[in-house]
C-alpha cells in the first residue's frame, strides 16, 4: 500500500490535473463501481434512445390516490398548493422538454425527468415554486459557468445546461434544466448494507466532494452552505437506464393524486448507477465575497460561528464536510442538539461541541456578544445545559487501532471552534486516512 502525504502532493496538483485524468486520480472508480455492485445486482436497461417528436402517455392503467390521504409535496410543513406549478406527465416545457416522470420534491421545487427534443438527450428538470422572492441558485450557477478554470474539481459538480421562465396558474416560475443523475448518497446508505458506507465507498465519495469544494472556494469563490447526503447525486454510468425509465413509464403509468386543476404524482426513482457522486443543490449558496452573518445549514450541521451568529465564510463548508463524513460512515449522528422534549436546541447544541472539541479558545467567544447566552465574561460554561459524558473515541465504533486514529485525525481536522484553523478543501484531500488504498496497484 502506498500514500501520498501531504508534503510531496506537488506532484499532482488539484487545479492543474488533466480531465481526463480527474475521475481515476481522485476515486479510483473500478473499485467503487465493483463495491456498489456487491449489494445490488445491476440490470442492463434497453438501449432506447429519445426521439425528437413527443410522446403519448398513457391517460389510464394507473393507480389513483385518494385526495384525503396526502402525498409527496403535501406533506411538507406549510405547504401550499398554489406555490407549485401543475407539471403533468407528457407536457412540453419551452417547446423543447417533455416531462417523462417525476424524480422527487421539495419545499421549493419539484424535479422531473424529461426528453429533450432538440437534442435527443434526457434532462432533470428542476421546477421552482412561484413564491421565491430571492432566487439564489441561478445566479450562482450562471457565475459557475462563466468561470474560467482548469480546476479538475469542476467536473465533480452538477452542470447548469438551460433556464428560462414560465407562467403557471398563480405566478411565474424558474426552471432549472440539469444533467439527469442518479440517487442520493442518502438513498444510497439506506440501501447499503447495515445503512452505513464502507470506507472504499465513502472516501471515494469523499474525495469527490472535496474537489468540487476547492474548485467552489478558489476558483468560483462560491460558498455552498449546504453539503449533506442527499445534495450528492450518483452519476450515470450507463444513460441507457433513462430510457428504461421511459419506458417503465409507458408500460407501468406513476400512481397519481387528480386534484381541481392539477396532479400529484408519486416521485419513480432512477435505479443504482455505478458512478462518483456531483455535488448538487446551490439554492443556499453565497458567493464568497462580503460579510456574511445570516442563518444558513441544517440545524445539526450548523457550524458554531453560525449557531452564535458570527460572521462566517467558506470554512462553513468544511466543517459540513465532517458532518456528511459521519453521516455516511456510523450509524449516529455526531450531534443531535435535541433537548429534553425532542426539539432542536442551540444550548444543547454547543453543549455537545464541548464535550466533542473541548472548550472554545476566549478569542472565539470575544467575536459575538451572542456566546454570553451561553458563557459568562470569563469564558466559562453557564451550566445552563449540562455537558454530556460523550468523546468521539466512544461515538465511533467501527474502527479500531491505527485505522480509528487515522479516522479520527481527519474528522478533528475539520472540527475547530476558530474557523480559521480549519484546512482547505485541497488540504484535506491529501490527508493520509482519506487517501490510503488509492495508489494500491
Amino acid at each position: 500500500m502506498t500514500c501520498l502525504y501531504p508534503s510531496s502532493h506537488k506532484l499532482l496538483h488539484l487545479r492543474n490535473l488533466p480531465t481526463q485524468f480527474t475521475w481515476p486520480y481522485l476515486c479510483h472508480p473500478p473499485s467503487f463501481a465493483r463495491l456498489l455492485r456487491r449489494s445490488s445486482p445491476h440490470r442492463r436497461a434497453s438501449s432506447l434512445q429519445p426521439s425528437s417528436q413527443p410522446l403519448t402517455f398513457p391517460s389510464s392503467g394507473f393507480k389513483v390516490i385518494e385526495s384525503s390521504i396526502s402525498v409527496e409535496e403535501e406533506l411538507i410543513p406549510n405547504y401550499k398548493a398554489q406555490r407549485y406549478y401543475p407539471v403533468r406527465i407528457g407536457e412540453v416545457f419551452n417547446t423543447r422538454y417533455q416531462v417523462i416522470g417525476k424524480l422527487g420534491h421539495g419545499s421549493s421545487s419539484t424535479v422531473w425527468l424529461c426528453r429533450d427534443l432538440g437534442d435527443r438527450r434526457y434532462i432533470a428538470l428542476k421546477v421552482y415554486v412561484n413564491s421565491s422572492k430571492v432566487h439564489r441558485e441561478l445566479p450562482i450557477y450562471q457565475h459557475i459557468n462563466q468561470t474560467q478554470s482548469n480546476h479538475s474539481g469542476r467536473t465533480c459538480i452538477r452542470m447548469l445546461l438551460d433556464s428560462f421562465e414560465i407562467l403557471g396558474p398563480d405566478g411565474k416560475h424558474t426552471c432549472l434544466v440539469h444533467q439527469p443523475l442518479g440517487m442520493s448518497l442518502h438513498d444510497l446508505k439506506m440501501r447499503a448494507r447495515r445503512k452505513v458506507f464502507s470506507k472504499e465507498v465513502l472516501r471515494v465519495s469523499i474525495r469527490q466532494l472535496l474537489a468540487a469544494l476547492d474548485f467552489l472556494h478558489k476558483d468560483a469563490h462560491v460558498i455552498h452552505t449546504d453539503l449533506q447526503p442527499s445534495n450528492l447525486l450518483m452519476g450515470i454510468n450507463d444513460e441507457s437506464f433513462f430510457s428504461q425509465y421511459e419506458q417503465n413509464e409507458l408500460d407501468n403509468p406513476s400512481p397519481r393524486k387528480p386534484l381541481d386543476g392539477r396532479t400529484i404524482y408519486l416521485s419513480r426513482p432512477l435505479p443504482l448507477s455505478f458512478r462518483p457522486p456531483l455535488l448538487c443543490d446551490f439554492g443556499d449558496a453565497r458567493f464568497g465575497e462580503g460579510v456574511h452573518r445570516d442563518d444558513i445549514m441544517p440545524d445539526v450541521y450548523r457550524a458554531p460561528e453560525v449557531i452564535l451568529g458570527m460572521q462566517w465564510s467558506y470554512s462553513v463548508d468544511i466543517w459540513n464536510v465532517a458532518m456528511v463524513v459521519w453521516d455516511l460512515f456510523e450509524h449516529n449522528r455526531l450531534f443531535t442538539g435535541r433537548s429534553s422534549d425532542g426539539k432542536y436546541d442551540d444550548g444543547n447544541h454547543l453543549a455537545e461541541m464541548i464535550a466533542i472539541l473541548g472548550p472554545p479558545p476566549p478569542e472565539f467567544l470575544t467575536r459575538t456578544e451572542n456566546s454570553l447566552r451561553y458563557w459568562d465574561e470569563n469564558g466559562m460554561w453557564r451550566d445552563l445545559i449540562p455537558i454530556p459524558e460523550i468523546n468521539l473515541e466512544l461515538l465511533e465504533q467501527r474502527l479500531v487501532g491505527e485505522d480509528k486514529e487515522g479516522f479520527l485525525q481527519f474528522i478533528r481536522k475539520m472540527l475547530t471552534w476558530i474557523p480559521e484553523e480549519r484546512p482547505s478543501a485541497e488540504e484535506l484531500i491529501f490527508d493520509p486516512w482519506l487517501m490510503e488504498g488509492l495508489f494500491e496497484s
